[in-house]
């Protein structure tokens, strides 16, 4: 089974990992996460291969459509996800996700790998199933 991997680029707070990452890996995706937009483009010159960027519409070293731009030109068919508030309003991105909603973040991301997302998840049911009768 191949899981998807997705280059998850948040705010770092003190003392903590990135929840989004949590959610992610919680649904069965593999995550390299980057703490600022520099940090991301170099993640992403490192690993070429991932199957999306997930970014916080409020990364502060880069403005965000200039960051967006940037991995396009690095990765033109690597779908860009930006999270941010109802309001908020990135031209650049391929998908747009309510901040507030991690169930949609992990939705549109089943969507870009389906396959994957199925495989990911018939396998779940069958460990559930072998546990449990």
């Amino acid at each position: 089974m191949s899981r998807p991997c997705f280059l998850v680029i948040d705010r770092e707070f003190p003392g903590s990992i990135s929840t989004r990452k949590l959610v992610l890996e919680t649904a069965k995706f593999n995550v390299i996460t980057a703490y600022s937009g520099r940090e991301g483009l170099e993640t992403m010159r490192r690993f070429p291969g991932i199957d999306g960027v997930v970014m916080d519409g409020d990364v502060e070293d880069i403005p965000s459509d200039e960051l967006m731009q940037s991995f396009k030109s690095l990765a033109p068919e690597t779908p860009v996800i930006v999270i941010c508030p109802p309001s908020g309003f990135y031209p650049n991105a391929d998908l747009r996700v309510d901040s507030f909603q991690p169930g949609l973040l992990l939705e549109a991301l089943r969507g870009l790998r389906s396959k994957e997302a199925k495989e990911i998840i018939n396998h779940e049911e069958k460990i559930n199933r072998e546990e449990h009768g």
